[in-house]
């Protein structure tokens, strides 16, 4: 009996070993994603700590952190057992932000001027309340079903969709919440703020300050291979840089967003291990990068920070949205970007629409039809910072859609051949949320 019991406390101290070999390395991840999605999610949102840990944070090791809002001072903390603890600073203007021992919270920082757009106009151009429109080519009986369907039931966690807008012929259609959630509601697009980066580029090069073309204004590459990568090789995410992308594990896409000072400095310092435009590879750090080239093209930070509000966010009433900065207050480009859905709607709609804004051309047609044009090394996947569906991704569905797309299932669809945005924010990502059936569903309440 008592080598028995020996044996069972022998191999229980080896499965805690293990246990602790293989996920020690991963707390710092675990407390910083848990940490930085509390303050974030408190303080940009207004959500308490028990909604964020029962839906942000119910995620796989992630539930294993213990967290703490301290309100008066503004911050989030996290940890696993007491071990890595992490802290999240939140800054009006600039978000939440992951901190070291080694930032100073006392020094003063830049924030972001903005303008809101008093226009008077109704939603989607404007900030009042849209406009009542029936069209004879809906059938709203298929339309709201589609929008329902996407949505749980009781206390089911299949779906988890937190809200639905469709736009059709500049009107809004159809419009769904989840408990919890409703218009006003700040939501975190995580990858779909990709696309917000990318358009920046658009409005550079509409303004005649920068070429894409030419190889990307970093001195650190003049020394090496590296020296033939384009701006627009970096867009496409065929730069040839190594990268890892993979939210499962520890990976250069993980540490960067948890960890690092400098989010762009990442990806600038790696090694290329292809030609450019010879290899696609998924890349948030390549986009944070960019964020740092934008930076690169003002002579303050605080040009910087205002840029990205002033000539395309505010321009538009995407009012709602703040994007969050690192710890040397550079943009998180990648992924860091919150706005109400309403909101992320009306940039689908600037795309759409040509990047035409009410009269105003925020961007060239030549900048969206670039975007949504297929990287050759794709397979019709990939454009310009946006998702395609030109290689049929969902097959029941115009292969001229292209689409912002986020973790978790976060997207903005732009359907040109149907004059239809479609948002979707929620929890679960394809295959677990049927895409290809709920866009479907939606695009079949429209009448040919």
């Amino acid at each position: 009996m008592k080598n028995i019991f020996k044996t069972l406390c022998l191999l229980f101290t080896i499965v805690i070993l293990y246990f602790g070999f293989v996920n020690y390395p991963k707390l710092d991840l675990i407390s910083g994603f848990s940490a930085k999605s509390m303050a974030s999610g408190h303080f940009i949102d207004h959500r308490s700590q028990e909604m964020i840990e029962n839906g942000d944070n119910d995620i796989k090791m992630i539930d294993l952190a213990s967290n703490k809002i301290d309100e008066n001072g503004k911050f989030a903390t996290a940890s696993v057992y007491g071990l890595k603890k992490r802290k999240a600073i939140y800054r009006e203007g600039l978000g939440a932000t992951l901190v070291n021992s080694d930032f100073d919270e006392t020094l003063p920082y830049e924030t972001p001027k903005r303008t809101l757009l008093n226009n008077n106009l109704p939603y989607p151009y404007g900030n009042e309340n849209p406009e009542v429109s029936v069209f004879k080519t809906i059938d709203y009986t298929k339309l709201n079903a589609a929008v329902a369907n996407a949505f749980d039931v009781s206390e089911k966690k299949d779906k988890r969709t937190r809200a639905v807008v469709v736009l059709y012929k500049d009107k809004l259609i159809a419009e769904k919440y989840a408990t919890g959630f409703n218009k006003n509601s700040k939501i975190l697009g995580w990858s779909m703020t990709k696309s917000i980066t990318g358009a920046l580029f658009g409005v550079l090069q509409k303004q005649g300050k920068f070429n894409i073309y030419t190889p990307a204004p970093i001195p650190s590459w003049q020394k090496d291979t590296r020296k033939i990568i384009t701006t627009n090789d970096l867009l496409h995410m065929n730069s040839g840089l190594e990268w890892e992308e993979n939210y499962n594990t520890i990976c250069d896409a993980t540490q960067m967003l948890f960890l690092a000072e400098d989010m762009g400095k990442i990806q600038m310092e790696k090694p290329a291990v292809f030609m450019p435009d010879s290899h696609w590879n998924y890349s948030s750090g390549t986009t944070n990068l960019l964020s740092k080239i934008i930076r690169s093209q003002f002579k303050t930070h605080q040009e910087y920070l205002d840029f990205w509000y002033s000539s395309l966010i505010d321009k538009i009433g995407m009012n709602s949205m703040v994007i969050e900065t690192d710890m040397i207050g550079n943009y998180v480009g990648s992924s860091y970007g919150w706005a109400t859905p309403r909101d992320w709607a009306k940039f689908g709609l600037l795309y759409l629409r040509n990047g035409n804004w009410k009269g105003e051309q925020i961007l060239d047609p030549s900048w969206v039809h670039y975007s949504a044009t297929p990287t050759n090394t794709s397979d019709g996947a990939y454009g310009a910072q946006f998702w395609l569906n030109a290689g049929g991704r969902f097959p029941d569905v115009p292969r001229d859609m292209y689409y912002c797309s986020g973790y978790q299932g976060q997207m903005v669809a732009i359907i040109p051949s149907l004059d239809l945005v479609i948002v979707r924010m929620g929890l679960k990502e394809d295959p677990a949320f049927d895409f290809n059936g709920f866009l479907k569903g939606i695009i079949g309440s429209l009448k040919k």
